[in-house]
């Protein structure tokens, strides 16, 4: 049908009525938004004598509420310039797209380049994201998504946490990629290509995986050489995020050595991010990428001799897909002082004790950005094993890491680093051995005179807490 339109009227207004004959009392026959297209029939008292196609009625629109033009070439100017006025102008997606959907008729095959795809993958993301946050007008919001489903442009609604996500499919983001776009371009395009909160969380591990494997393939294929520093920044973070999540995902497979390689790339990704180029609404998803890497760090540290003499953590297969935790003693072989399984990541590299041998601590990964310190620790006569949590949340996103023990081996020091309530909050604590109970509590480690004398430079070398 499109392909006949000669003269077309874009609707630049909300509400914009459509009459039945060419007067302002005439009834109204339907209510039109911002984006419509109409094809122009004729004019008649101040009124433009249109067909609605997507109604499939003819009808009458006032001048003042529509933009003319003619499906040709001679129009592109006049249509490039106002998309790529709209392309930023936030409220006027729907708008936007309506004029890039023009343009693209309007234009020869030699005409449409990846800029064109790069302003209608804008604009239908950011509509997804306004969609989301939901502070627009309901009956408005929810009439320009209906406009833009009407020129093929899909969102994808998504169940999260109790409320709804909306997200663009990105179809002009692959095809901006595709067609080899600006630097600037393609970086939009592979980040919103790869937003995390739009991956389906109904999704089985091995799907989950391949998706992620497919987003660090699109991120590795802009190239930041050709970035300002601060948009450069961004494409770090994302590839720091992916691989630390990749990381998780192929040592829990058993592919210990893409494990690690994934987890080097991901501290590697983190390194090149220049602080000093962060934009302000970048520093969040700093932190947050920070916190993602050190959960899966342990997948590229060589685990440690055993040379210590005293308890030692045994490391066997359990059920299928899990492994089991027995804290044995030369003195008694045959009995363990403690043992617990997990479907859990454990990772052996973490295995640290004190120089008493009255306490083992283990790094143990229950979802990809979430790692728990387990210690085994003596009271009295008798061994306890006891799990520290980043937070006192639902599983999500953060780590506690070891940070050394006091001379004596009475007090334990971690460092924990979790996001909570949308911001990453960290702590250094002291904790007592027998009861695990913090004794002192900073924000930073300087600010903890014991922490800061007793931490181990193994600790000082591989933290990212201290960033």
């Amino acid at each position: 049908m499109l392909a006949t339109i000669l003269t077309l009227a874009l609707v630049v207004q909300d509400q914009t009525p459509l009459r039945a004959a060419p007067q302002d009392a005439a009834t109204r026959q339907a209510t039109l938004w911002q984006g419509e297209w109409l094809e122009v029939r004729g004019e008649r008292q101040g009124f433009l004598q249109v067909y609605d196609h997507r109604r499939e009625r003819p009808g009458y629109v006032r001048q003042q509420q529509v933009r003319v033009y003619t499906l040709d070439e001679a129009s592109v100017p006049r249509l490039q310039a106002v998309v790529e006025f709209l392309r930023d102008t936030s409220g006027a997606e729907a708008l936007g797209i309506g004029y890039t959907a023009a343009l693209l008729r309007a234009a020869s095959p030699s005409q449409v380049g990846p800029e064109l795809f790069d302003a209608m993958g804008t604009l239908a993301d950011r509509l997804a994201r306004r969609a989301s946050s939901k502070r627009s007008n309901d009956e408005t919001l929810a009439a320009h998504l209906d406009v833009v489903a009407s020129y093929g442009v899909k969102l994808i609604s998504l169940e999260q946490e109790g409320r709804t996500r909306i997200c663009y499919d990105g179809e002009a983001f692959r095809r901006v990629l595709g067609l080899g776009g600006s630097p600037e371009a393609r970086l939009r395009a592979a980040l919103a290509l790869t937003r995390p909160e739009c991956i389906d969380p109904a999704l089985s591990q091995v799907e989950r995986q391949a998706i992620d494997e497919w987003r660090i393939g699109v991120l590795e294929k802009v190239d930041t050489g050709q970035l300002p520093a601060w948009q450069a920044n961004r494409l770090h973070l994302r590839r720091a995020e992916v691989y630390a999540t990749l990381a998780y995902q192929w040592t829990r497979r058993g592919e210990a050595v893409r494990g690690a390689k994934a987890s080097e790339r991901s501290v590697e990704e983190l390194a090149r991010v220049l602080k000093s180029e962060l934009a302000d609404e970048d520093r969040s998803a700093y932190a947050v990428a920070a916190v993602r890497v050190a959960a899966s760090r342990w997948a590229s540290i060589p685990t440690p001799e055993n040379a210590a003499s005293g308890p030692r953590l045994e490391l066997t297969p359990g059920k299928p897909g899990e492994t089991c935790l027995r804290l044995v003693d030369e003195k008694t072989p045959g009995t363990p002082l403690a043992a617990r399984c997990t479907y859990g990541l454990v990772w052996p590299s973490s295995i640290r004790q004190s120089a008493q041998g009255t306490a083992v601590t283990v790094a143990v990964q229950l979802l990809e950005g979430w790692t728990e310190l387990w210690v085994f620790h003596q009271e009295g006569d008798g061994w306890l094993l006891d799990a520290l949590t980043p937070a006192t949340t639902e599983p999500g996103v953060g780590y506690v890491e070891l940070a050394g023990f006091t001379p004596d081996g009475s007090r334990v020091l971690v460092a924990r680093e979790a996001l909570v309530e949308g911001k990453i909050k960290s702590s250094f604590q002291v904790l007592k051995r027998e009861t695990l109970m913090p004794e002192k509590t900073a924000e930073r480690p300087e600010d903890s005179g014991t922490f800061k004398r007793w931490s181990t430079a193994d600790w000082r070398n591989r933290t990212l807490a201290v960033r």
